[in-house]
């Protein structure tokens, strides 16, 4: 009824059954406490079913890609371990390794084999993150006690080794800091051992659960046709049958000398990337085992020694690496001086949200979540 005349006005609400009504528009964030970051996604709906999906992006925005430009190379690792705060060791290693090439630089063996043991423990750390929070995301608590326990005892050997807890500063052009810690190996290794004797209780509590296979089988399949399409990359790519890893495909650090096996599945529903992504910690502990094996063996310096004042040739090259989350490449730039003239980021992340854009189309409300936690980004690594 209406207030002003008191006649009846009759109105139909439609719910997607065929009724002729207008499609409802459903702002997704950009505050929203099932993201990693702040993320927003514009979202058409018909009903509870899911039209179209528009990721907005830059609300995180730090213009990081400027701030290279009035930093050295020395200074400029602390900007590149920030925007996947989960994989910041990768990070900067990805930086010193398009430096170093720019500079024709051979970095010690010792270093090598440190960078790449360093570099497998902040993938599992990285992993255990997205194993305990996207369960948690879709109703179960109890797998984040799980991984972060893992976590604490892996931290404590990466915190002895650089001391920081998430932004690592190890990095080096030319190596690493400094040495490490004496009896820091065997330490690590002791930890490794832990972890992997431990990391069957969260597999076996939530790999097979009922409820999480009824959330996540057959929910959000992304082909691997979409996945090369858009670019995606790592687990989410691996997840739809994309068998592309560069630590073994194009190596980089010591991962050359290493049987690097990659895990993959086909199916690319939500219950694939996860397992992919567990699959992966167990794989990743094998091999910083190994490499500190490898460790122990060499001895020497894990650094070169450089001028006050570094300068890289000038020139341009691009260097990639298999980040946890996916393919990071570094596109440096110099014109001969101490700051580089452009630092280009390509981001897993990215290229992985960008994909949201097909994924949803067709689902349900209901699987929004689902979906959009087993993408497994870190927004900073979107809007850098």
């Amino acid at each position: 009824m209406t207030a002003d005349t008191g006649t009846l006005r009759e109105l139909t609400v439609g719910t997607g059954a065929g009724l002729d009504t207008a499609d409802m528009v459903l702002n997704i964030g950009p505050q929203h406490p099932s993201t990693h970051g702040v993320l927003r996604l514009k979202l058409v709906l018909d009903g509870e079913r899911v039209i179209s999906c528009e990721p907005i992006v830059g609300y995180m925005h730090r213009g990081a890609e400027k701030l290279f430009e009035v930093r050295d190379y020395r200074q400029i690792i602390v900007l590149a371990n920030r925007h996947d705060w989960l994989s910041a060791f990768s990070n900067e290693l990805g930086v010193v390794l398009a430096v170093e090439r720019l500079m024709g630089m051979e970095v010690p063996e010792r270093a090598v084999w440190l960078r790449t043991a360093l570099a497998e423990l902040n993938r599992v750390l990285n992993h255990l993150m997205f194993l305990g929070s996207y369960p948690l995301e879709i109703g179960a608590i109890t797998p984040m006690f799980y991984a972060f326990r893992e976590r604490e005892t892996l931290q404590a050997v990466m915190e002895e080794v650089s001391g920081g807890r998430m932004h690592y500063m190890f990095n080096r052009v030319g190596g690493l800091k400094e040495e490490v810690p004496a009896g820091w190996t065997r330490r690590a290794r002791a930890a490794i051992g832990e972890v992997r004797r431990s990391l069957p209780d969260l597999d076996n509590l939530i790999r097979r659960n009922d409820i999480f296979l009824a959330r996540t089988v057959g929910v959000g399949v992304l082909s691997a046709a979409d996945a090369a399409a858009f670019g995606a990359s790592g687990p989410v790519a691996r997840a739809s049958g994309l068998d592309l890893d560069l630590r073994r495909d194009e190596p980089y650090l010591a991962y050359g000398s290493l049987e690097v096996p990659v895990v993959t599945r086909t199916a690319g529903d939500c219950h694939s990337r996860f397992e992919v992504l567990l699959d992966q910690a167990y794989v990743s502990l094998d091999l910083a085992e190994r490499c500190l094996e490898q460790v122990d063996r060499i001895s020497g310096p894990v650094n070169v020694r450089l001028p006050k004042v570094v300068k890289a040739p000038e020139g341009h090259t691009y260097a990639w690496t298999e980040n946890p989350l996916g393919i990071n490449g570094y596109y440096l730039v110099s014109r001969g001086d101490k700051t580089p003239w452009r630092m280009k980021l390509r981001t897993a992340s990215y290229a992985n949200v960008q994909a949201l854009a097909t994924l949803l189309p067709g689902c349900l409300v209901p699987d929004l979540i689902a979906i959009l936690g087993s993408m497994f980004f870190v927004v900073g690594d979107v809007d850098k």
